[in-house]
């Protein structure tokens, strides 16, 4: 069948596993390793950085779904696109460094749909238009 399933996982000299989480035009560089729970995000506690609520669920949905909230440590840097874009790409990132971490946990990331990319970006502005789609306003006379 695959030959390419990886069993054990992949961890730096540190005992971390790297990921790039992206969304719009936002990248996020998270770090996880075993250790107390601990997630920072440029320097900041999640709470400092992200502000608003929604965005905090976001970032621990994938760490609560695995139940791994309070037994990784994790560091991100992240940069580019807006604080929305920005817990997108943390939230991928996360994703992707915990089933590099331990494999075990891809089959249940997978199923949520945290390990794909979201593609959506923003429609490029046309000419003769106002925005993308918006049309200048019609004047009868």
């Amino acid at each position: 069948m695959n030959e390419n399933i990886v069993t054990e996982p992949i961890v730096d000299k540190l005992g971390r596993s790297y990921a790039t989480g992206k969304r719009k035009n936002a990248v996020a560089r998270v770090w996880v390793k075993t250790g107390s729970g601990k997630l920072t995000i440029n320097g900041k506690n999640l709470e400092n950085y992200f502000l608003r609520p929604v965005l905090n669920m976001l970032v621990n949905q994938p760490l609560e779904l695995t139940n791994k909230k309070m037994s990784v440590d994790t560091m991100v840097t992240v940069s580019g696109g807006g604080l929305s874009g920005q817990a997108g790409a943390v939230r991928h990132g996360i994703s992707k460094a915990l089933s590099i971490l331990d494999p075990n946990l891809r089959p249940v990331l997978k199923s949520e749909g945290l390990l794909t990319r979201d593609s959506r970006i923003v429609e490029r502005k046309k000419y003769g238009r106002r925005k993308a789609r918006r049309r200048f306003q019609f004047s009868k006379r």
